[in-house]
């Protein structure tokens, strides 16, 4: 018996570690690929196979990983929820929820890493991932909804609850291509803060 068949047979979890991290390797191997030649090329000149022969695999290997070459630029959609809810349950104590959802949305739309930066650029620059971009971070709407009624204590299904989080998540959509994305950001969530009507001024002229 090999060392290597005496580690897999007293440790049963151990080929199962080592598959699912060459399966992650694969998958950001193939990402990271598709973004640099995305930002390269332009997204419409660049073919599945490019990003595969980029990644040193096969197109039958990417397409084990992924539906297609929208779906290489979004991969982090269940760690993109996870930080959306943390962002609600994990506030610090004081702050509201609107005020919590803006900080989150400016931080990670105007102050991202950089590349995702380059990321969120190449999406706004490219019609068909803006609308693929929007429907995935729409999706997220059920489970921020779920969070913003645990932390008030309403019902899941609360019309408030779901009502904050949608317009929540609409506002990337709403801003893009303002002159100054940061106050527009921040006028929105005012909006979801106070409501419309007497209140802050949300747009430098006088409330109807």
């Amino acid at each position: 018996m090999s060392e290597t068949q005496a580690d897999i047979r007293t440790e049963p979890g151990a080929t199962v570690g080592r598959r699912e991290r060459k399966k992650a390797a694969t998958r950001k191997a193939l990402s990271d690929a598709a973004l640099r030649l995305f930002l390269e090329r332009g997204y419409d000149d660049v073919s599945v196979k490019d990003v595969a022969e980029a990644a040193d695999v096969s197109t039958t290997t990417l397409f084990k990983h992924f539906s297609g070459k929208e779906a290489l630029l979004f991969d982090e959609d269940e760690s993109l929820e996870s930080a959306l809810v943390a962002a609600v349950s994990e506030r610090p104590p004081g702050q509201s929820v609107p005020a919590a959802l803006r900080e989150h949305v400016l931080r990670t739309r105007l102050d991202a890493r950089p590349e995702f930066a380059r990321f969120l650029a190449l999406v706004d620059a490219t019609p068909a991932l803006r609308e693929q971009a929007r429907r995935m971070w729409i999706r997220h709407e059920a489970a921020l909804a779920r969070a913003i009624a645990a932390d008030v204590g309403a019902p899941e299904d609360d019309a408030s609850c779901r009502a904050l989080a949608r317009f929540a998540l609409e506002v990337p959509s709403l801003v893009r291509g303002t002159r100054d994305p940061r106050a527009a950001i921040e006028r929105a969530f005012a909006l979801l803060e106070h409501g419309w009507g007497p209140g802050p001024d949300l747009s430098g002229n006088v409330a109807p």
